[in-house]
């Protein structure tokens, strides 16, 4: 009787854990792009889009001891062709640099292509600030073709090469590092 009481625990806590571990599978590491779109606005394409940063543990351990994140946003205008592949026109990297400031206890969002920084107290705030792209002035409508058929592109990816050299090597080897997401389409 008592060896049944055993195995009928163990089978609890067994399905425990799976349905815990199956719950953290739902929300691992990763960069998402949830949603991306242009509009014209004077003769500029304007780009809007959502990103969620979702850090290993870790990047967030190496965030919390002084290591800067640098992370990529990939932006593509590309020519859609019908017998070939999609042609490239135009491509830009916004480049953003996140850092933890133990002293101030503040996180530092850095844009390295304009060299603007801000604070934020909560490290959910500064994600937040590097997810949301707004009005951003994606291509100048003089520089396509008429009568042509073009899409916008959009992805976001951790810069393993802008860590510092020791932990390079182990991001190199740990999929823990290997954060991007897919390229998110959208007709231009």
């Amino acid at each position: 009787m008592l060896a049944g009481a055993l195995t009928v625990r163990r089978a609890r806590l067994l399905a425990l854990l799976l349905g815990l571990l199956w719950a953290i599978g739902g929300r691992a590491a990763g960069f998402e792009v949830l949603g991306a779109a242009t509009r014209l606005e004077g003769g500029v394409y304007r780009l809007n889009a959502q990103v969620e940063y979702r850090f290993s543990t870790a990047a967030l351990d190496a965030l919390q001891n002084g290591v800067p994140l640098t992370v990529d946003i990939e932006m593509e205008v590309r020519r859609r062709r019908s017998w070939l592949w999609d042609e490239t026109v135009y491509a830009l990297t916004q480049r953003f640099q996140l850092e933890y400031h133990a002293l101030s206890r503040q996180y530092l969002v850095g844009n390295l292509n304009s060299g603007e920084r801000r604070a934020f107290p909560t490290r959910a705030a500064a994600l937040g600030f590097m997810g949301r792209i707004q009005d951003f002035p994606l291509l100048d409508r003089s520089l396509l073709t008429e009568n042509e058929r073009y899409e916008g592109a959009l992805r976001v990816l951790l810069d393993i090469e802008a860590l510092p050299a020791p932990l390079r090597l182990l991001a190199y080897l740990s999929d823990d590092w290997r954060l991007a997401s897919e390229w998110r389409a959208w007709p231009l």
